[in-house]
């Protein structure tokens, strides 16, 4: 989950670590002596009338010792690494409503009493500004991921992918991908997939059940042009899928193979956004496999279950390709799906899709797939539920 509806977003950060406007300011407000309204002041004004009693005037976070908080760790402002993730709208919702709504700490108080949405979305964005190494992207271009078009921001998961035909012969497909962010940029990408097929043994419809790991994937990518006012990522991937798979048992190709593709994101008005993705594969032995092109969309559009419940991202996903040969045919899919957020926290996610074939249908068959993503950056699995 990575976009969310104005106004009603859904914070993510490190696990009890995000203790956001000072304590002084709550006591004021429970008192009823700070009122409503930021009265023209700037961003950064309103950060040291609220939060400089804990963040400290420069973000770094006030010394343990000076907080009376002895369990938590006042989240580091300057720290890009922490605070390029998200936007500064998921941020508003914790300090509007106190750490507990999205599973961080009792210690971050609730401050919609105090201070307004507008001013909240003031103080973030200057906060966002203590990251000043603006190679970092975005976390507002994290958007919701697809089923298959690869995204184009670098981002730290475990993303498990199963599948099952439902037409045809038996098929249950898997894929297990781990992601991790190197640098301000990159990422690093491992791809296992591994498969189990009915397939025919005798002359009369004999059949049996076979399984066994597929070629594995080894990937690198680098998000080279971002911005966050524009709404748009441009990334650039590189793949070696290696030949592991058996390949007379039909779970190989016999030969590496060199992807090399461009992902795209871009935010659109109202909450929609659209994921786009283009390559080629390029066998090293290509008597075992076909060169191949292909492209992949997905648009969609955030949901919100109330102000600050559950997350929905309905999508649907177009994929095309084509042997690079002349002459050859190519191959759409239509997949309608829908990614929605599992816990508080909200970095479990899945999603369920159904991938449609267009062409070719009397050979390809219709398929369910369901996948469970860990966004293992933002805390444990079992953390904020």
């Amino acid at each position: 989950m990575r976009i969310y509806p104005d106004r009603k977003k859904s914070p993510r950060a490190r696990a009890d670590t995000f203790l956001l406007p000072g304590i002084i300011i709550f006591l004021m407000a429970s008192a009823g002596l700070y009122s409503q309204g930021a009265d023209g002041r700037t961003g950064e004004e309103l950060y040291i009338a609220a939060c400089s009693n804990c963040h400290g005037i420069d973000g770094q976070g006030v010394p343990q010792d000076q907080l009376g908080f002895y369990d938590v760790v006042p989240a580091d402002f300057t720290d890009c690494t922490f605070a390029s993730r998200e936007p500064a709208s998921d941020w508003v919702i914790v300090a509007h409503e106190g750490g507990p709504i999205r599973g961080f700490s009792r210690h971050m108080p609730a401050f919609g009493d105090a201070l307004t949405y507008e001013e909240l979305t003031l103080i973030m964005e200057y906060v966002k500004d203590f990251c000043n190494d603006k190679s970092w992207p975005d976390g507002s271009l994290n958007l919701p991921r697809a089923m298959f078009t690869e995204k184009a921001f670098p981002e730290d998961e475990i993303v498990y992918t199963a599948g099952f035909d439902i037409e045809g012969d038996g098929s249950f497909t898997n894929e297990l991908i781990y992601e991790k962010r190197f640098g301000t940029r990159n990422q690093f990408e491992l791809v296992v997939p591994f498969d189990w097929n009915e397939q025919a043994i005798g002359p009369d419809g004999e059949t049996e059940w076979n399984g066994g790991i597929k070629d594995i994937a080894l990937g690198v990518k680098r998000a080279f042009l971002h911005s966050r006012d524009k709404g748009s990522i441009l990334a650039v991937t590189g793949e070696v899928i290696l030949p592991t798979g058996n390949e007379d048992r039909g779970f190989g190709k016999g030969t590496p193979i060199f992807e090399p593709f461009l992902s795209y994101g871009q935010l659109l008005p109202s909450d929609f956004f659209l994921h786009a993705q283009t390559g080629v594969e390029v066998p090293f032995d290509s008597d075992k496999a076909e060169r191949e092109g292909f492209w992949r969309a997905a648009l969609g559009k955030a949901l919100s279950e109330g102000p600050f419940g559950r997350t929905w991202a309905p999508m649907m996903e177009i994929m095309g390709s084509r042997e690079l040969e002349s002459g050859a045919d190519v191959s759409w899919d239509l997949v309608p799906q829908v990614h929605f957020t599992l816990n508080t926290r909200q970095h479990i996610m899945m999603n369920v899709a159904v991938r449609v074939p267009v062409t070719d249908s009397d050979v390809r068959d219709t398929q369910i797939l369901v996948y469970l993503l860990w966004d293992w950056f933002d805390g444990g699995f079992f953390e904020g539920w």
